[in-house]
């Protein structure tokens, strides 16, 4: 699974923002998931997802009205 650019969420619309938000929460639970359980394979993806959905939420974020002040 690739993880998202910052460009690329820019260029999305609020509605693909909102579902890329909901489709990297759900791999971050199933990540925490199988590292409580011990069948985690590649630890660093962990981070990786966490990035991106910060990214995500940054852009919704500068998408917002209220940060246009």
């Amino acid at each position: 699974m690739a993880t998202v650019d910052i460009k690329d969420a820019r260029a999305m619309d609020d509605g693909r923002l909102k579902d890329e938000l909901v489709k990297l929460k759900k791999e971050q639970f199933n990540l925490r998931f199988q590292q409580a359980t011990g069948q985690l394979e590649k630890s660093s993806r962990i981070r990786e997802v966490r990035r991106a959905i910060a990214r995500v939420q940054t852009a919704l974020r500068e998408k917002s009205p209220k940060a246009k002040v």
